[in-house]
């Protein structure tokens, strides 16, 4: 079988820096040219994602803002941990919090597959749709973080641009 990786982008884009999962997938949507990496902009569809994940993947690159720890625009990339990102057991059709998204996947019997975030500190979630200045000036290095992820999940060195 082929290894497949799923990209998904979350968050709300009418809540500021919550909109950055969706604006890092807008700008990936053209970056692959096969089939084994399917890029979607789940936004707020947390049981969206719960369901897809029931398909076969060999892995999830999940992009969304992280709560400001004092760095607003810093990315991180990580893997993140199953069990204590989806502690709570219930299924919530309105949830988009990545622990609801894997306890939901979990109540509907499916595994959670390798899971890479990539995270930007937000600054800003109030109501509005534009991004915050070090938010928006991160997302030229989460694409390439996001590549780099899908190359190292496949086994290859991660190409660098210019």
């Amino acid at each position: 079988m082929t290894d497949r990786i799923l990209i998904a982008g979350v968050g709300n884009i009418f809540l500021g820096d919550d909109g950055f999962g969706p604006e890092v997938i807008r700008r990936l949507e053209d970056r692959f040219g096969d089939d084994t990496v399917r890029v979607t902009d789940y936004g707020i569809g947390g049981m969206h994602l719960a369901y897809d994940l029931l398909e076969d993947w060999s892995a999830l690159i999940l992009v969304d803002a992280l709560p400001n720890r004092g760095s607003p625009g810093l990315l991180h990339v990580f893997d993140a941990d199953h069990e204590s990102l989806g502690a709570t057991s219930a299924l919530d059709a309105h949830a988009m919090d990545p622990g609801t998204v894997f306890a939901s996947l979990r109540a509907l019997g499916g595994i959670a597959p390798r899971t890479i975030v990539v995270g930007c500190e937000a600054l800003d979630t109030d109501d509005g749709i534009d991004l915050s200045q070090p938010v928006r000036a991160a997302l030229p290095a989460a694409v390439q973080a996001v590549q780099a992820a899908v190359a190292i999940l496949r086994g290859r060195p991660a190409a660098r641009e210019a």
